[in-house]
């Protein structure tokens, strides 16, 4: 396994993470899942990615109950704050009361006394930039959070609470969590990067797999028992379309001719990039993240002349999102 700096900062993250959305404390029961973080660990693994928001908390609780045989002082766990996880029109966002109120429960749930890194889950409109700089502050003054950073925020939105933070003598942000895919690039390579470059920002990407679209495994239709055959995840089959499959489809062709799967092209894909921290991937048997961490060894396959293809099949920013 690889370590990469977060960012600027000191703390060194595995290139390759796992998260727990969507299927801790949902998709799969909780041995598998205590399984996954297990086997995650001995394979090198040190940054496990969740949020209070996934399964309505059982997947902090999940975690929790994983990491409890695990030494502490040797991982990196993050969780989230925004979404409305509480009664009462204080019950989201990013105001003090609801950041506070939100980061003791999900202490609670992880069963820990800190998470190392805190994300804004999205901006808040309603929230002036001030009140969460400062809040952010006060918890890691107060050692209940290590490090802070956004999720889904904007450059220009990023920019504006790291001039706050100088300005005010706060710690600012150190990582921004980005959608970030072979069929979703605008957003991190024409207005992240340029941020991340400046301000020493760490990108910690998710669906690497576009929601297991890259995968390959809806080429031929939508697998009984996959993700996207799921009652409430329609979202997800919305999204295979057959532009999407011809695309995909000659992505895996590509693979092929690599000898490495489509996933494995997938995250490599995005390890190429120096910006990146780390990738974070979803499993749901132990074989997948089995595949998953074969993408680093895969990265050194990704020529030039591999990536020109690439770009072909899938377009530059602006042709695909």
């Amino acid at each position: 396994m690889h370590y990469r700096r977060l960012g600027r900062s000191g703390l060194k993250v595995s290139e390759i993470s796992l998260g727990a959305w969507v299927t801790f404390g949902h998709q799969i029961d909780e041995k598998t899942a205590i399984d996954l973080i297990h086997a995650a660990y001995d394979h090198g693994i040190n940054y496990f990615d969740n949020a209070d928001i996934y399964a309505n908390g059982q997947a902090e609780i999940v975690m929790g109950k994983a990491i409890k045989d695990l030494p502490r002082e040797a991982l990196v766990i993050s969780t989230k704050v925004f979404w409305p996880t509480m009664p009462g029109p204080n019950g989201r966002g990013l105001s003090r009361k609801h950041v506070m109120e939100s980061i003791h429960a999900s202490l609670r749930r992880l069963g820990t006394d800190y998470v190392d890194l805190y994300f804004c889950h999205r901006y808040d409109p309603d929230t002036p930039l001030e009140e969460v700089a400062r809040v952010m502050d006060d918890l890691v003054h107060q050692g209940k959070v290590l490090y802070w950073g956004t999720s889904e925020w904007r450059g220009a939105q990023i920019t504006q609470v790291y001039g706050i933070c100088r300005q005010y003598g706060l710690i600012p942000p150190t990582m921004e969590q980005p959608q970030y895919n072979l069929l979703h690039r605008r957003r991190v390579e024409e207005e992240l990067a340029p941020v991340c470059h400046e301000l020493g920002i760490g990108l910690t990407t998710w669906s690497p797999l576009a929601y297991g679209i890259l995968t390959g495994k809806y080429n031929e239709g939508i697998p009984a028992g996959s993700r996207a055959s799921l009652p409430d995840m329609a979202w997800i089959r919305d999204m295979i379309t057959p532009e999407r499959i011809a695309k995909v489809r000659q992505l895996t062709d590509l693979a092929k001719e690599l000898g490495i799967t489509p996933a494995q092209l997938a995250i490599a894909w995005i390890l190429r990039r120096k910006e990146v921290s780390s990738v974070i991937t979803g499993a749901t048997r132990l074989e997948q993240l089995d595949e998953n961490l074969g993408a680093a060894e895969a990265v050194e396959k990704l020529t030039d002349e591999v990536l020109e293809r690439i770009d072909r099949i899938v377009g530059v920013p602006g042709d695909n999102d």
